[in-house]
């Protein structure tokens, strides 16, 4: 499986708190990111790890940096010209369970899977990636502000924050980080 971390946003809402950027905080002495890699290679001993960011410093030992084509819309994250049958989106600046990213590495399907809790969705599986390209276009007509829930939405059918087939429950304290006071309350648990 190809996973792809997801680093390339613009972390409006991050500022420059801590002065630096949500993905280098340290959760335990790893970065978010070195703390993904390390998980993803822990359950998944033969994967294949790319890194979508512009940014030099998010550069992981053993893991590809690729600089995406566009990210003028949020829903560019899911970087078109890598998808293809068989890769996982991941968000760089989420702290993942290990329960979680064991839960995302071992699970199989078909079409389209997504990860996540009635609040978030912190990975997407794809199976076939012309499925994926066809919602996120789907997305990018009518709602260029879309996000990982629009895709579902797109996929499954159903309402925004309605959960249904192809979408795995997952709720056990993965954390991300879009704004300073998702960090503060993290540290504080």
């Amino acid at each position: 499986m190809r996973y792809i971390i997801m680093a390339y946003g613009k972390g409006t809402r991050w500022g420059n708190f801590t002065d630096r950027p949500k993905h280098l905080i340290e959760i335990d002495g790893e970065t978010l990111l070195e703390r993904l890699v390390r998980q993803l290679r822990t359950f998944d001993d033969v994967c294949d790890i790319t890194i979508t960011a512009r940014d030099p410093r998010y550069e992981v030992a053993g893991v590809t940096r690729y600089v995406p084509k566009n990210n003028r819309d949020e829903i560019d994250r899911f970087t078109v010209e890598l998808i293809e049958d068989h890769v996982c989106f991941l968000y760089g600046d989420t702290c993942y369970t290990d329960e979680a990213v064991a839960n995302i590495t071992r699970t199989e399907g078909s079409g389209l899977l997504f990860f996540g809790d009635d609040r978030r969705i912190i990975a997407v599986k794809v199976f076939d990636g012309d499925r994926m390209k066809q919602h996120i276009d789907r997305v990018k007509q009518h709602n260029p502000d879309g996000k990982g829930w629009h895709v579902y939405q797109s996929y499954s059918g159903l309402e925004l924050h309605q959960l249904g087939d192809g979408f795995v429950f997952t709720r056990d304290g993965t954390q991300d980080f879009n704004t300073p006071e998702d960090y503060l309350t993290f540290i504080k648990k």
